[in-house]
């Protein structure tokens, strides 16, 4: 595997897989749908079981996204006082057009990130001690 990483060290992992493409080459297209990732980079052959990102970007998207939308939506209450329909019609559009972006963008940006430190899932010692 190390052979591998050496072979396809020409790319960056993170900034490959925030475009959407293989970690490690660079090359291959890194999501078969809109998040959803291939089985294997069709260019260098990367098998993608490793990364799993979990509810990471999801977290992230939510932070992020809430504070500039509650933000900015009370900023408009407190100067303005539109009716509840404005806020619905502004807010819940602008919620989703930043939202949804930006949620695949963190997802390559994670697996990325997991290429690169080599993460894996957590493991205890088999060495019998109970230590991990």
């Amino acid at each position: 595997m190390a052979e591998d990483r050496a072979l396809h060290a020409e790319a960056d992992p993170v900034k490959a897989a925030t475009r959407g493409r293989c970690p490690r080459c660079g090359e291959g297209k890194l999501f078969a749908g809109f998040l959803t990732l291939q089985k294997r980079c069709s260019a260098c052959g990367l098998d993608y079981e490793f990364a799993d990102s979990g509810d990471g970007p999801a977290v992230f998207v939510i932070l992020i996204i809430g504070f500039v939308v509650c933000g900015v939506a009370l900023w408009m209450e407190v100067s303005l006082a539109p009716p509840l329909w404005v806020h619905f019609l502004l807010w819940v559009p602008l919620t989703l057009i930043l939202s949804l972006p930006l949620l695949r963008v963190l997802k390559g940006t994670m697996i990325g990130l997991q290429y690169k430190n080599h993460a894996a899932e957590g493991r205890l010692s088999d060495d019998g001690d109970g230590s991990a």
